[in-house]
């Protein structure tokens, strides 16, 4: 008698009958005769009855077509083979078909997934081939059940589900000082401890290029001014002594001297000491802002993770008030203003400063200067981003500002918004931890499924039943990877399992990591909270406050939640305001197909990003603000505020300024400015005349726009999916008439 039948993906499950019963009606359905009852239910138990205790699907489509054969319905066993032929072939022909749109460069959704890879050039086809057949290799072999399930109906995204069976993590914020003052070995070879700045900036290239290819996430360094700082001090040193073969005179006396900045000035007038001072100010300016142009360079142009993908790399900076830390500001923020190439805007790094009351915000601070440089490079680049350190949840009281390491006490973050700071297994910090993987709820279809009950009452009780169910689930699915990833030996991440993670350096090349991991955090991530209030109450978060009063109560249900699971699965939980890309326009087809358009909810090809306020509704930048500010401490996984302005910014920094103003007073954590900067394909000219049509260099047609797509650039809209076009061909401004409207209703 058969009890279990094994899958064609290998897992066992118990026999149905009913299931054999329907393949054969199914194939007497297309015949003349009809069905045969009787025959169904004596082939059937026959099968069931003599078949061994646990055959294969095959074995019993053998059996059902060995049985039909005999019987005199040779009609119906005609029709059930053809049909297995056709499953067979239909099977095959669906990794066919997705293997030929990436052999013939198809620009559609599966080859512009992730909008930084070029997935048209043979190592990126070649990751895609890998990605596309690992996936189910997944969902058959490493979820469980009921994961499985909510993937396929459409309830649960499961971020860079090919990179699962690898055990990798997502991303992590680089400890650069262990690298630079200790060197390490990733391959054949030694890197030894930097001793100037030009070897310190490639240092701080090769840690993350290193890193990304043991991670599938991105890298960042978080106090990129004061881990470079020391070696603007060793370069100046070693100008000096230049002089000293020069001139044969000794400078030791300047050596440790004190500096107020690192400025060019010119020699005039200067004799003595006082001149070869200036003099090697002057070379050692050069020589920083020379291995800042080529750490930026480096970053845009060394691919790695075997797709042809730049680094998905950021720095956060802006806290380092010493001559030196603010040289390495200085010459970043100068560089990146100069652009790359032929001028052309640099995507990475992500540049993120660090803002903070009493060192760079106000006028009297000490890097006031830098901070208004930030936003002037700001206004032409898109970089910097800006965290505010001062916002409630990103401050600790270990934080001094005497603290020569008080960096280690600041939040960074990843340039598309992951945060990690909290930490139930350790110091609070940013550090040598990341995010180990994160699942997204498709809250939209939950609210969908709610809204035939008249109700609003019983509509909104419903809902959140079912998300209590979907966030128990995703917990569980988050601590099923966990467990996964834990059996991962330190081996297999040379240089992250040995001079990255936090507290790896104890770990010998044969130990596990799970005695490490938890230091990182688990994020149980949302997508489309506007069309979810609008299922719910018929208008988004935007437009009235009782759906804003909702979209407080859901995302601050999660909140609780994620807390207690915290608890009971000892993790580090936390929620985060998702950056769906390619997500954006999957959940949306899918649920379009099953529940139909329906206005304001499935009518676009995208759902909105996280807790933004819709960006096709029209108002102003105050308002953006405070509808989405109350999210960024419920968030605290990631999260990102970003305001849309029209026409040049470059001669108007004072309007990112604004930007930043409003996250000091609003108690955000993070933003960002968004504007118009068109750039010529064939030359790389840029500028930022509205509707450029012709390049005024080259007088090329090929013209694109460089847009940021959930938080990083891309260089090319022709690499962006079809629901993330959507989305930005929706994009409104939130500035109508100028910075002085910007906090106007």
């Amino acid at each position: 008698m058969i009890q279990t039948v094994v899958k064609r993906d290998g897992r066992i499950v118990g026999f149905n009958e009913q299931k054999v019963m329907a393949a054969i009606r199914k194939a007497m359905l297309h015949t003349d005769k009809g069905e045969d009852e009787r025959l169904i239910y004596k082939i059937t138990d026959h099968i069931a009855q003599r078949g061994d205790s646990q055959m294969t699907v095959e074995q019993i489509q053998d059996a059902v077509e060995l049985e039909l054969m005999k019987s005199s319905r040779k009609d119906v066993a005609q029709k059930f083979i053809a049909y297995r032929n056709q499953r067979s072939i239909a099977r095959k022909a669906k990794t066919r078909d997705v293997f030929l749109d990436i052999v013939n460069i198809k620009n559609n959704d599966v080859t512009r997934e992730n909008a930084n890879m070029n997935a048209d050039t043979p190592a990126g086809m070649m990751m895609k081939f890998a990605s596309e057949t690992t996936k189910p290799f997944v969902d058959d072999y490493l979820l469980s059940e009921e994961s499985r399930e909510a993937v396929e109906k459409n309830y649960l995204h499961i971020h860079d589900k090919d990179y699962y069976p690898t055990k990798s993590f997502t991303c992590v914020q680089h400890p650069l000082d262990n690298i630079l003052t200790c060197g390490f070995i990733a391959g054949h070879g030694a890197s030894r401890p930097a001793r100037r700045i030009e070897t310190a900036s490639v240092l701080a290239c090769i840690s993350m290029e290193c890193a990304q290819n043991e991670m599938h996430g991105g890298q960042a360094i978080p106090a990129f001014d004061f881990y470079l700082a020391p070696y603007v001090r060793m370069t100046y040193i070693e100008e000096l002594k230049n002089l000293e073969d020069l001139n044969g005179v000794s400078y030791k006396d300047l050596y440790d001297e004190p500096l107020i900045d690192y400025i060019k000035q010119p020699l005039d007038g200067l004799s003595g000491k006082e001149r070869a001072q200036q003099h090697a100010i002057n070379k050692t300016v050069g020589r920083v802002h020379q291995a800042m142009e080529a750490f930026i360079h480096n970053m845009n142009t060394i691919h790695s993770r075997g797709g042809n993908q730049v680094v998905f790399s950021s720095i956060n900076y802006g806290t380092d008030t010493s001559a030196e830390g603010r040289c390495v500001m200085r010459e970043i923020l100068l560089s990146t203003y100069e652009g790359v190439g032929n001028g052309e805007t640099a995507i990475f790094p992500i540049q993120i400063w660090k803002k903070k009351r009493g060192v760079n915000y106000l006028p009297e601070d000490r890097n006031f200067d830098l901070y208004q440089l930030a936003c002037k490079v700001t206004a032409r680049r898109f970089f910097p981003n800006f965290l505010n350190l001062d916002a409630s949840y990103n401050q600790t009281d270990e934080w001094k500002a005497d603290d020569p390491k008080r960096y280690l006490h600041e939040v960074a973050t990843m340039g598309c918004r992951t945060r990690v700071f909290e930490n139930r297994f350790g110091e609070k910090t940013s550090i040598g931890r990341g995010n180990l993987s994160f699942s997204t709820i498709n809250i939209v279809k939950l609210a969908i499924e709610c809204m035939g009950e008249a109700d609003q009452e019983k509509r909104i009780g419903m809902f959140f039943a079912k998300l209590d169910h979907m966030l128990e689930l995703t917990a569980k699915q988050l601590d099923d990877r966990f467990q996964f990833q834990k059996t991962a030996y330190a081996r297999q991440f040379p240089l992250l399992m040995k001079s990255l993670w936090i507290g790896a350096d104890k770990l010998g090349p044969m130990d596990s990591v799970q005695s490490v991991i938890n230091q990182g955090t688990l994020g149980i991530g949302f997508i489309g909270l506007a069309e979810c209030l609008v299922a719910l109450t018929g208008k988004h978060h935007g437009e009235s406050s009782e759906s804003q009063e909702l979209g407080l109560r859901i995302i601050t249900y999660m909140r609780d939640r994620v807390n207690e699971f915290s608890e009971r699965y000892h993790h580090n939980y936390s929620v985060l305001a998702t950056p769906a890309e390619g997500l954006s326009g999957k959940f949306t087809k899918k649920d379009r197909k099953e529940f139909g358009v329906i206005p304001g909810v499935t009518d676009r090809d995208y759902y909105t990003n996280s807790n933004h306020v819709p960006v096709y509704y029209k108002c102003s930048a105050r308002h953006k603000a405070e509808v989405e500010a109350p999210y960024h401490n419920l968030t605290r996984g990631g999260h990102i505020f970003y305001v849309e302005i029209d026409g040049d910014a470059t001669h108007n920094p004072q309007v990112i300024m604004s930007v930043v103003d409003m996250l000091d007073q609003l108690d955000m954590g993070y933003g960002s400015v968004n504007h118009n900067r068109n750039r010529c394909m064939d030359c790389g000219y840029e500028n930022a005349i509205d509707h450029l049509e012709v390049c005024p260099k080259c007088g090329s047609k090929n013209i694109d726009k460089l847009q940021r797509i959930t938080g990083y650039l891309v260089g090319t809209t022709d690499r962006w999916n079809s629901g993330k076009l959507a989305e930005l061909n929706d994009r409104v401004t939130h500035i109508d008439h100028g910075p002085k409207d910007l906090f106007d209703e």
